[in-house]
């Protein structure tokens, strides 16, 4: 929804993806035996997936009787309130430092209020299943920015591949034999660039606030609350009041913050610890699947057969980008 030394934060998904690199930020280890989670990770990994997959269905409807950026407004107002409560429980300390909150407004600029929005905006006229399909192609354009913004990431054959492979399952999702036909553009290259909007997102996250000092709760929560005030400012410029709040689209929006965005990001950083990034960063593969299972079964989506098979070949190439050669 996730970068290249961390987890692809499942880009929703929003995806991904809505906080620093776990890797980069994450606090030191207590000392002593770690207490083992009530819940096995299987369970945990399972339910991460169907959140963030839910997610594409939940802005759908969401968008049903809201504004994009009014969805996009209350998700993170949700997601925001999740955090703080936790915060508070654990006694987290806010950030102190002036320059780690402007490079945390960066990165909810480009992890959150951004592809959130554009996510919204996109699936207006496209499809809740293309939107999770084209969320998935996150790791590919994460994978060709790498390589030109940081430089310990070396090109390999198998990861030019899959950089290859990944392009043509795009072709393949959007018919280019067909010349596009039926394709709405805009709503299409809305969803690719908040695709792109992660990994931008993360590779600023991984120069900047690597070593900050504060724990990733605190950063994680920070950036939402920034990314919240961004919002907050920016709607009233575009939307007008909503005149009433039909109850189906509010408690999408709302579930759309306090699950997809707020626990969402709890039980991702929980994984990461864990069982460590490689194996928490699997459920990006799961997410497009369940989010084109749930557009079928609840919204009555079509699906052509391009659509499935594009998908499939954009996750082997994304899986093929994030390959390490072993040692």
């Amino acid at each position: 929804m996730s970068a290249p030394t961390a987890p692809i934060p499942a880009t929703e998904p929003s995806a991904s993806p809505v906080a620093p690199p776990p890797s980069a930020n994450a606090p030191a280890a207590a000392s002593g035996p770690a207490r083992r989670p009530a819940l096995d990770w299987r369970l945990r990994f399972a339910a991460l997936s169907l959140i963030w997959g839910f997610s594409f269905l939940l802005i759908k409807v969401g968008t049903d009787a809201y504004a994009p950026f009014q969805v996009t407004l209350g998700r993170l107002l949700s997601g925001t309130a999740v955090l703080a409560v936790v915060m508070v429980v654990k006694r987290e300390r806010l950030p102190r430092s002036a320059r780690t909150w402007g490079h945390l407004a960066v990165a909810a600029f480009f992890l959150n209020a951004l592809p959130f929005s554009l996510f919204a905006y996109a699936e207006l006229s496209i499809p809740s299943t293309l939107a999770g399909i084209c969320n998935a192609t996150s790791p590919l354009w994460g994978m060709a920015l790498s390589l030109v913004a940081l430089s310990e990431d070396r090109p390999t054959r198998r990861r030019v591949a899959g950089l290859g492979l990944g392009f043509l399952g795009v072709l393949t999702v959007l018919g280019a034999w067909q010349g596009f036909s039926g394709l709405d553009f805009s709503g299409t290259a809305m969803a690719l660039l908040a695709s792109l909007s992660y990994p931008v997102g993360w590779i600023y996250v991984r120069r900047t606030l690597a070593g900050s000092g504060a724990s990733t709760l605190a950063l994680t929560g920070s950036q939402l609350f920034l990314g919240t005030v961004q919002l907050a400012l920016v709607t009233p410029l575009f939307t007008t009041a909503p005149g009433s709040f039909p109850v189906v689209p509010t408690l999408a929006v709302v579930a759309l913050g306090a699950l997809g965005t707020g626990l969402a990001v709890l039980l991702q950083y929980g994984l990461v610890n864990e069982v460590g990034p490689t194996t928490a960063q699997m459920v990006t593969y799961f997410i497009p699947v369940i989010a084109t299972a749930a557009g079928v079964a609840v919204l009555g989506e079509q699906l052509s057969w391009n659509t499935p098979v594009g998908a499939l070949v954009v996750l082997a190439g994304a899986a093929l980008t994030q390959s390490r050669r072993r040692a």
